[in-house]
């Protein structure tokens, strides 16, 4: 059955690939499997149209048959155990991948995400100045843990997973950026993310969709 995903017809990344739908693009490019999108305007995005696929009015959503799921994380691991390429073999290995998804979502895009709230959506604040260098630190922290676990290792455990995928693109929203730059090990491991063939694959169909988008408008 065909695979449907969504994605913003007018992303604000401006086709840098920083938008969720990349996440689940790159995992079905490791999986070698077609897809089609569903490009939504904003507009319709609280429509409910688009919150019968996903309740929040966001994006991604994954569909195949009957089959329709929300969260890029949730649908990265239905992919990575529905086809292979993305787990080990291995039942200790592909559990250690799902610990690192996990840890990917909840431990440190957080707090990446809570930077950028604070530089778009808080700057305006008084009590601003006070507050982003705590963020700053809290996300300088917590990178500092993962090159740590990293250490001079190519991906997070063993061979590249489902879990890099997470990992890589959470970090890539502070690609350029303190205090990613801080950690040069960290900045090899997401250059060495994007070099793979199907994260440029995935890149290329992201940066095409946008292209198409503001052409037509």
């Amino acid at each position: 059955m065909a695979i449907t995903i969504t994605a913003f017809a007018n992303s604000l990344d401006q086709g840098r690939g920083l938008a969720r739908d990349m996440i689940v693009r790159w995992a079905l490019e490791e999986a070698g499997q077609p897809y089609r999108e569903r490009l939504i305007p904003w507009a319709d995005f609280k429509k409910p149209a688009h919150r019968q696929r996903n309740p929040f009015g966001q994006i991604p959503t994954y569909e195949e048959g009957d089959l329709i799921l929300f969260e890029s994380g949730a649908i990265v691991l239905h992919v990575a155990e529905r086809f292979k390429g993305l787990f080990p073999v291995d039942a200790n290995a592909r559990a250690r991948a799902i610990m690192w998804m996990f840890a990917a979502v909840s431990d440190v895009e957080p707090v990446i995400v809570q930077m950028e709230v604070s530089e778009y959506m808080e700057s305006d604040k008084s009590w601003n100045a006070e507050r982003a260098p705590l963020v700053a630190d809290r996300a300088r922290g917590r990178l500092a843990d993962l090159a740590a676990r990293l250490g001079g290792a190519a991906w997070l455990d063993g061979d590249f997973s489902a879990a890099d995928v997470l990992m890589v693109q959470a970090l890539r929203r502070l690609e350029g950026q303190a205090p990613l730059t801080e950690f040069p090990s960290l900045v090899a491991y997401v250059e060495r993310g994007k070099a793979r063939p199907a994260f440029k694959r995935a890149f290329a169909a992201q940066r095409a969709a946008y292209e198409a988008t503001k052409a037509a408008s």
